[in-house]
């Protein structure tokens, strides 16, 4: 033991007890043992790039490239996404992908380039190969949207995984988005970005990476248009991320950089390419259609770590109907366990859950519960014993189980890249469903294993069995919580086949859209953590997972009552509107802040409740197509460099812009407005975009535009849907989508499409239909016609 982690060791026993603390020193030792006797001494390496062409053969939607020291597969598929292996890598297996993979494009011809290389034309992209293996990606106008470096490998003398690293270039006025959950985004800025999910173990900020999600997926959006990129490995990796500098008239500019290094793992990606919608509807339709929320997820939760007994809950309840306050789920941390043992109850605190749950539910409250994936090492815990039985648990080089240890203490961790394993884990909750909960949050799933000092996971030479590929820990990390979220997702809908799972998940992976959601994680209070909220959930959209959002308020400490406040206002337009907190945070509940504070928070939650049809039909959207909810306000408009650096402010669905206020003591703020005509939601004054235009933004509201023309589902005074419509400028129209959903199951609604337009003096809306426009089946409210114009 150095000297760093004898102090180290200190503190951990000093910060979680002496029991505990003991247990993380004895696992930072086996993990250290562990690794050392089962991961291969790297010694010797050869380097090795792709050498020159030697011979093509062309295939369906492409073909393979063949040069001296590797070959290329390299084709695009009929939803015109681009897809290229090196040394006969195939789009499968991959835990990204949903189903089989596309089919290649029979359109797409490879064909001779000049120098020597290569290319392959298809309608909506042309890739290019030089005779030395650079790989370029063009518009069908011809305009360069990336160029991939030929990439090297180190590979060992004595066999074993090889090393890699891809370099690319794009446009000198690019900029870079995406990389999963990044708290400095959602622009990223110049520097390297590690592809470890990762428990940073305290409250983190802006400055703080990696965190508990991580992609190798990049937006880039440029002048010469969008597109994302995925290289297909699941092991440990940095990217580098350098933006380029244009000439000044010069003429010479300086290409923005893209470094991957992998320390392992297939050199597989692929590429879309087109406008934003455009390619995240490849996206999803390569990795998954995101899970459809039961419509009662889209409410308000409020959680805590620390609610302790069925008197708090039902006190804090009582609280929300006390104050008028709707509430429509309530979760339950690992305080509500039997000695933090997942999937238990403490029978002292909480003697009658089921009892409880059905009581919330018929006031309209679903209970959510915690599930963490460490099981405690102990006989007669059932489902240890249940586990060991299957032999579920993960195992090391050795075989034996490995042991780490969590909030339970010492604990084992299911391999849930086994098909079978994941079917047993999913039939348990059955016991969280008969305890009356409608819902579930993973946590602790990077997966997190104390130790006092190293890294807080398992060893790196665990085994998983990875759908019977085999592997160790270093390409099963990243996709553990993916799988987990698997199994739960589909045990419950084995389970409670009428509803719709509702599950969201702490870490993940590329595709874990497919099973739910996510959320922050352990985000600091401070205004810098309320900047560091939006950055994930705008990130996390652009790969491909729209639902998600923060702690309202921070997970630590105590929010002054303006912090509180903004956060709660700028929480309540993002898709999962929750309230946490840690176990010594102060309160959440909005009352305990004061009077002013209260009644400002009724207001952002009725016009939570307010604007629920118009959340379902987002939800409803970012299914069949892809796009998240919540969007850069560049999303309509790529080439707009200035709304490309616009981090402060996002498009809910078409209709909204958002502008929340993000500092403090601030009454007033800019905001850059895309074009076209928006409407300021309470004042009906009409800006004209482009523009940047300072507003109001007092205490009790953050500035809300809504785009001229908007035909925006909302909740009458009556409880049903009523059409709010905008009027659109003079001369133009207006649409929207409605997508009618109140309930839990599976059917899936039509798409009602609505136009409005002047005619004369009033504005009409009519609904499309086959045999033409129509009435609206609902009632109809027009606002902004008699607006005020902002010079």
């Amino acid at each position: 033991m150095n000297g760093r982690d004898l102090v180290r060791s200190v503190r951990a026993v000093a910060s979680v007890g002496a029991a505990q603390g003991v247990r993380t020193v004895r696992a930072a030792w086996r993990r250290r043992r562990a690794d050392a006797t089962g991961l291969p001494a790297r010694g010797a390496e050869r380097a090795r790039v792709p050498g020159p062409v030697r011979e093509v053969e062309p295939g369906p939607g492409g073909g393979v490239v063949r040069f001296s020291r590797s070959d290329l597969r390299i084709f695009v598929a009929v939803n015109g996404a681009v897809f290229w292996g090196w040394d006969g890598a195939e789009p499968e297996p991959s835990y990204a992908l949903a189903g089989r993979c596309p089919e290649p494009d029979p359109r797409a011809v490879l064909e001779p380039d000049k120098d020597g290389g290569w290319r392959v034309v298809a309608e909506r992209v042309t890739v290019v190969v030089s005779r030395h293996g650079a790989v370029e990606v063009r518009t069908p106008g011809g305009v360069t949207l990336r160029r991939e470096l030929p990439p090297r490998w180190w590979e060992p003398v004595g066999g074993g995984p090889a090393r890699w690293t891809q370099r690319s270039e794009v446009a000198a006025d690019a900029r870079f988005f995406g990389l999963g959950g990044r708290a400095a985004g959602p622009r990223l800025p110049d520097g390297t970005y590690r592809l470890w999910n990762t428990d940073p173990g305290q409250a983190f900020g802006p400055g703080d990476d990696p965190l508990y999600i991580t992609m190798p997926v990049q937006m880039v959006v440029a002048d010469g248009g969008t597109h994302l990129v995925f290289h297909d490995s699941t092991w440990d990796g940095t990217v580098t991320l350098r933006e380029g500098e244009e000439g000044a008239g010069s003429g010479h500019d300086r290409a923005g950089t893209s470094q991957l290094r992998m320390d392992g793992g297939p050199l597989r990606c692929w590429v879309m390419v087109g406008t934003p919608a455009r390619v995240l509807l490849a996206w999803a339709s390569l990795t998954g259609a995101p899970a459809l929320p039961p419509v009662w997820a889209l409410g308000h939760h409020h959680a805590r770590w620390g609610f302790g007994s069925e008197q708090e809950v039902r006190r804090i309840v009582a609280g929300y109907v006390e104050h008028g306050l709707p509430l429509d789920a309530l979760h339950l941390d690992i305080d509500h366990l039997d000695a933090h043992q997942v999937l238990t109850v403490d029978q002292d605190r909480f003697p009658k859950l089921p009892v409880l749950a059905e009581e919330l539910r018929r006031d309209g409250v679903r209970l959510v519960s915690i599930v963490d994936p460490a099981v405690k090492a102990i006989p007669g815990n059932a489902v240890f014993d249940g586990g060991t039985a299957q032999d579920a648990f993960v195992r090391d080089a050795s075989g034996q189980v490995v042991e780490g240890v969590v909030w339970p203490g010492d604990a084992v961790f299911p391999d849930f890249t086994h098909a079978r394993v994941r079917e047993w884990w999913g039939g348990l909750y059955a016991e969280r469903l008969a305890q009356g909960f409608s819902g579930f949050w993973h946590d602790m799933n990077e997966p997190t294993s104390f130790t006092a000092f190293g890294e807080s996971t398992l060893p790196r030479s665990a085994r998983h069995f990875l759908e019977g590929g085999g592997g160790d820990h270093r390409e099963a990390h990243n996709v553990y919580a993916l799988c987990m979220a698997r199994a739960g997702f589909e045990g419950v809908r084995r389970l409670a086949p009428e509803e719709r799972p509702f599950l969201f998940s702490r870490s993940g992976w590329a595709g874990m859209q497919r099973y739910g959601g996510t959320w922050s994680g352990d985000v600091a209070t401070g205004w810098p953590g309320l900047r560091a909220s939006l950055a994930l959930v705008l990130g996390l959209g652009l790969c491909g997972v729209p639902y998600s959002g923060p702690d309202i308020g921070g997970f630590d400490g105590d929010p002054s009552p303006e912090l509180y406040l903004r956060w709660f206002q700028l929480g309540s337009f993002l898709p999962l509107f929750r309230t946490h907190a840690g176990l010594r945070a102060g309160r959440r509940e909005p009352w305990e802040f004061g009077p002013e504070v209260l009644e400002h928070a009724r207001v952002a939650l009725s016009e939570r409740r307010r604007l629920l049809p118009y959340f379902v039909t987002l939800a409803h959207l970012a299914r069949r197509t892809g796009a998240p909810y919540v969007r850069p306000v560049w999303w309509t408009a790529p080439e707009d460099r200035a709304l490309r650096d616009c981090g402060d402010a996002f498009l809910l669905g078409d209709c909204l812009l958002v502008a929340p206020v993000l500092d403090p003591g601030a009454d007033r703020r800019a905001v850059r407005l895309p074009r076209g005509r928006w409407y300021d939601s309470v004042t009906e004054r009409a800006y004209e975009g482009p523009a940047q235009v300072v507003v109001d933004a007092p205490l009790s509201r953050i500035p809300v535009f809504v785009r001229a023309g908007a035909v925006l589902p909302v909740r009458g005074e009556d409880g049903g849907l009523e059409l709010e419509v905008w009027a659109p400028a003079r001369g133009r129209t207006g649409s929207g989508l409605v997508v009618p959903d109140g309930g839990e199951g599976w059917d899936e609604p039509e798409i009602e499409r609505y136009t409005a337009r002047w005619l004369g003096a009033r504005v009409v809306v009519e609904r499309e239909g086959e045999d033409g426009g129509s009435a609206p089946p609902h009632p109809v409210r027009v606002r902004g016609a008699g607006e005020r114009r902002s010079q």
